[in-house]
Parts: C-alpha cells; sequence; structure tokens
C-alpha cells in the first residue's frame, strides 16, 4: 500500500508539472509565444541539462541527484531530476534561496514563487525562453524540471552526463541521502526562522 501510494504522488507530480508546461508557466510550446529558431529537441534536451548542471553546481554543501525523466510534446522537450538528499523542512527556505539567488544572477525572470510550508516551489523563465521549476513533494522530495520552448522536432537521447547519485532499479525511492548540512533538523544558524 505505501509504495502504491508513492507511485500515486510521484504520478501526480509529473502530471502537475505537464499541466504547468501546458499552462504556460514552464514554457508552452503551442502558444506560439516563443521558439528556438535552428534548435532541435536534442538540442533543447542538452540545454535543460546544462541548465540544471549549472544549478546544482551552485549548491552547497552538494546535494545528491538523479535523472528522472525526459518527455516531448508536440514541439516541446522537458528534463526531470530528483533530489536524493533528504532537505529537512528547516532548511528548505536555505535550499530555495540559493536556487532562486543564483537564477537571478543568471538573468532567470522569476513567475511564480509557492511559500507552501509542505510543497513550495519556485517556477522561473530563462532569457532563451526555456521554463525551470524547483519544487519540494512527497517526504519533502526535491525536484527539478525544464522545459523548452517550441523547437524543431528530432530523437532525443538520455542525458550523457552521470548523475552523480546512486543508480536505482525501477522506482526512485524517497529521499535517503542524509547530509550534515540539508538534512539537519534545525536553522541555520545566524538566520531567523520565517514566520
Amino acid at each position: 500500500m505505501r509504495r502504491n501510494t508513492l507511485t500515486i504522488r510521484l504520478a501526480c507530480a509529473v502530471v502537475a508539472g505537464a499541466l504547468l508546461a501546458g499552462c504556460g508557466l514552464l514554457g508552452d510550446a503551442k502558444s506560439g509565444r516563443e521558439t528556438v529558431a535552428g534548435m532541435d529537441m536534442q538540442g533543447a534536451a542538452e540545454r535543460a541539462d546544462s541548465i540544471l548542471y549549472a544549478t546544482v553546481g551552485e549548491i552547497t554543501p552538494e546535494i545528491e541527484w538523479v535523472h528522472r525523466a525526459t518527455t516531448t510534446g508536440t514541439c516541446d522537450v522537458s528534463r526531470y531530476w530528483t533530489v536524493m538528499t533528504v532537505i529537512s523542512e528547516q532548511r528548505r527556505g536555505n535550499f530555495l534561496g540559493v536556487v532562486e539567488r543564483f537564477w537571478k544572477a543568471s538573468g532567470y525572470r522569476i513567475k511564480t514563487v509557492s511559500p507552501s510550508k509542505e510543497m513550495p516551489s519556485i517556477i522561473v523563465r530563462s532569457p532563451d525562453g526555456f521554463g525551470i521549476r524547483v519544487s519540494f513533494g512527497y517526504k519533502g522530495q526535491a525536484f527539478f524540471q525544464v522545459t523548452s520552448p517550441c523547437v524543431d522536432e528530432s530523437k532525443v537521447v538520455a542525458p550523457t552526463k552521470v548523475a552523480n547519485g546512486r543508480t536505482y532499479e525501477g522506482e526512485i525511492p524517497t529521499p535517503n541521502v542524509r547530509s550534515d548540512f540539508w538534512s539537519a533538523e534545525t536553522p541555520v544558524p545566524g538566520t531567523t526562522p520565517a514566520p
């Protein structure tokens, strides 16, 4: 029963991501608002990968992450990644703050911020039209998603860079990697917890 609940929640997270993409929050390829001339789906997938790698490269201490999925629409592509490091409720604000500061410094425009205590998220758009999301889901698991604007159709291969997390056969479990910093159940020293 517990495994079925996790499967249902993970499926809901993927569906929610697809709906957000369809609503234009992560880049609505069908709206015709933005297209990337000369880029195909494989190029868009590689650009999505580079956005994630740059983002997680700014997070210190390092987090462990794994590739989750790649999906394609009529003219867009989305990449998904799952964070395997346990990020405690007390450290989620710090985690999101690091990510948000990097995205702003990279010229990404904030579209939506959800301050939900259980499932906070941030959605931004890159200058070249990619929709990017970080969110927390079931058991406090963090997820990243990057969705391209409309690009030329092509075959899309799996990411070439190996994830820094362990390899899982089948279903990816809930966060299971402890970090002295990110998993600590106390606020970061010298910060004031949000009300």
